[in-house]
């Protein structure tokens, strides 16, 4: 369920002034704005240390030290609108799941949630005290957490205990299943927890290892494969391209060509009648009707009423009984021993 807008008495613009008011000396002001992107993209130490005429270590240790006082004026509570503000972000924590990404935040609590309102977000809650904040790296989104609940390590303990356990499943599942399995009583914390993770992603409803298509799938082949997974039947290729166009995939401005293109060279796919396709996972095998016959006929060791042909060629084609009667009075590999009953030639 989407989540109401969250309103705020003042803007984080304002509450980021306000904090950096707090610091006396513009050269540290400034320094702060421009690391933690506040007004303009990030910046990093050389490019701050070449525009103030000092070394990247004389930034590094700057920011430090400012950061460090602003924390401490937080935690005794003397930085103005910091603690409505904290008070804001635990509330949508705690309905939550107690952990969130600072872009989910930064939604809920702006009307434009573009990069700069993400930049400040992120600074404001990292001052805090009653937060918990994950810097965005290889593994995980920068997010944030009830600290009372968990701290830095036991929150990425608890995301990768989570990712560990989806691991073990080895397929796409509901987060309930999930939750169950990682041993996390609230299915809500189970997904907050996951959101934070970039080894993870999500699709209609399941929760997966990113790497899997089934939850990110990365081009058209592995959509096509999702979207007769989900379905669970053989579809024709203009189905598959519709049901593309109606899917919750980013990016679904695909072409029936293209996606004709790609099912007939991947070796997932098997074409079971004209036009339409399988899974090979399903059971199906590659071949041309009069194969899919000499294998029924292989598979028996015995001959054949052209019946019973019909009625097993139909468990793995989607084709006219008048095209397997063709086949079988048409192809000389097969020979009729009897009235309507056939063999394979010698």
């Amino acid at each position: 369920m989407a989540q109401s807008k969250t309103s705020t008495t003042l803007s984080t613009e304002q509450i980021v002034n306000t904090v950096l008011g707090c610091i006396e000396r513009e050269r540290e002001r400034e320094i702060v704005a421009r690391r933690f992107g506040l007004f303009e993209r990030k910046e990093t130490l050389e490019q701050i240390g070449e525009m103030l005429g000092i070394t990247r270590e004389r930034v590094r240790q700057l920011e430090k030290s400012v950061v460090t006082r602003l924390r401490t004026m937080a935690e005794q509570g003397t930085i103005p609108n910091l603690v409505d503000f904290q008070t804001n972000v635990l509330d949508i924590l705690q309905k939550d799941g107690d952990v969130a990404r600072i872009s989910k935040i930064t939604a809920l609590i702006t009307e434009d949630p573009n990069r700069e309102e993400q930049s400040r977000v992120a600074f404001l809650c990292q001052l805090c005290p009653e937060l918990t904040v994950i810097q965005e790296d290889d593994n995980y989104y920068n997010s944030v957490a009830v600290k009372a609940k968990l701290d830095e390590k036991a929150l990425k303990a608890k995301i990768e205990n989570l990712a560990e356990n989806i691991k073990k499943m080895g397929e796409p599942n509901k987060i309930e299943e999930i939750a169950k399995s990682a041993d996390i009583a609230n299915p809500k914390e189970a997904e907050a927890l996951a959101s934070t993770s970039k080894k993870l992603a999500t699709l209609n409803g399941r929760w997966g290892l990113i790497k899997w298509p089934m939850v990110n799938p990365k081009n058209i082949r592995d959509k096509i494969y999702v979207i007769l997974k989900e379905r669970g039947n053989h579809m024709h290729f203009n189905e598959i391209a519709d049901a593309i166009k109606k899917s919750e995939f980013k990016r679904k401005d695909v072409t029936t060509q293209a996606i004709h293109n790609e099912l007939i060279k991947d070796k997932r796919f098997v074409l079971i009648g004209r036009g339409i396709y399988a899974l090979k996972e399903w059971g199906y095998e590659k071949g041309t009707v009069a194969d899919i016959i000499t294998d029924v006929l292989k598979e028996a060791n015995e001959p054949l009423h052209r019946d019973e042909i019909v009625k097993r060629v139909l468990k793995s084609r989607f084709v006219k009984e008048t095209t397997i009667l063709l086949n079988l009075q048409g192809k000389p590999q097969f020979k009729r021993v009897a009235k309507a009953t056939y063999a394979l030639a010698e």
